[in-house]
């Protein structure tokens, strides 16, 4: 019997690659806020009062961002977990066939 390169192993460490670049994403676009809030605190009241409204949308931009790393947390485990099976299921049938 020939085994080869576990096509559950590689879906794993596949996943866990895509939500990896799901919680890099997210904190990128979190922290490109943080930097654009902080120079608009240092605005004039006026340029303050018209970009409230802006504020508000980034506001759920910014939730949206969180909710997407949580995702992207999770995405990451559950690749690892896919590949540490298919690891142990490749291992085990080595050992069997060996």
């Amino acid at each position: 019997m020939e085994i080869s390169g576990s096509t559950a192993f590689y879906a794993g460490w596949s996943t866990l690659q895509t939500g990896q670049s799901r919680v890099d994403q997210a904190a990128g676009q979190i922290a490109n806020t943080t930097i654009e809030r902080s120079v608009t605190s240092q605005s004039s009241e006026a340029q303050v009062d018209r970009l409230r409204s802006v504020d508000r949308s980034r506001q759920s931009d910014l939730a949206s961002n969180v909710v997407e790393m949580a995702q992207g947390k999770i995405q990451a485990e559950l690749g690892v977990k896919v590949a540490k099976a298919a690891d142990g299921v490749l291992g085990t049938l080595i050992d069997t066939y060996a």
